[in-house]
């Protein structure tokens, strides 16, 4: 099946390299698209140095939801049956990659999440504060669409033809992965989640730095609640 690999880059310079050469190497079968979301680094000119990937430079920092979006759109107008999302930052390892587009693959789902914490790990180890915004988090996914999601915030996802699609228009701007989850069980798509290893940032910042825990919360808790009610929008059109 015709597979994009996305990858959202945002001032990944120590790391993009590595993270397209391998996957490259790993994955010759499949193609690459950097998403560059106007870094202030060489993010773009050092994805563009390795003729391994296709890559977009933004004009300027969009954000993760604009950026991602791009490469869904990409891949619809490519006519990609899969789209698998790995970040720019190193975390995410690559021999997991088969794991997770295997049940998209085999149409036992739509989207598969690939999760950090459906068991213990020795690679990733979030500190307790960060524990607490996941439980809350994995609380609102089972009150808004009865499942229970461990890892919202997962950037390691695969999708199918029928998520690109709807995705490539309906992919939320700003707290995009916990959103995600929420308007594609409403709107009746099948999700799984899966185990699967990853490690610390390779380099680079967090967009997500610890002081700003609670006040994340409360605004992926607001947008995850308008998600709910988009999806109602988004069900009513297509009835």
């Amino acid at each position: 099946m015709k597979t994009l690999i996305i990858i959202p880059a945002y001032n990944e310079a120590e790391n993009i390299i590595n993270v397209i050469s391998n996957l490259h190497d790993a994955y010759p079968q499949y193609d690459l698209l950097v998403i560059n979301d106007g870094s202030s680094d060489n993010t773009g000119e050092l994805a563009h140095s390795t003729h391994k990937a296709s890559v977009i430079d933004l004009p300027f920092n969009i954000g993760i939801g604009g950026c991602v979006q791009t490469g869904f759109k990409y891949a619809e107008q490519n006519a990609y049956d899969i789209a698998l999302q790995f970040d720019g930052d190193g975390q995410h390892m690559i021999h997991e990659i088969e794991k997770i587009i295997d049940p998209i693959i085999k149409e036992e789902a739509d989207c598969v999440i690939g999760s950090r914490f459906i068991q213990n790990t020795e690679t990733y180890k979030p500190n307790n504060y960060r524990m607490l915004g996941i439980y809350i988090l994995r609380f609102f996914s089972f009150l808004y669409i009865g499942q229970k999601i461990a890892d919202q915030t997962s950037g390691f996802r695969a999708y199918n033809k029928k998520c690109i699609n709807f995705l490539s228009e309906h992919y939320p701007g700003e707290y995009p992965e916990p959103e995600v989850i929420v308007l594609l069980g409403k709107n009746n798509f099948r999700i799984k989640e899966l185990f699967t290893q990853m490690r610390e940032r390779q380099g680079g910042i967090s967009s997500i730095p610890l002081w700003k825990g609670p006040y994340y919360i409360i605004r992926v808790l607001l947008s995850m609640s308008m998600a709910a009610i988009r999806s109602k929008s988004i069900l009513n059109k297509k009835s």
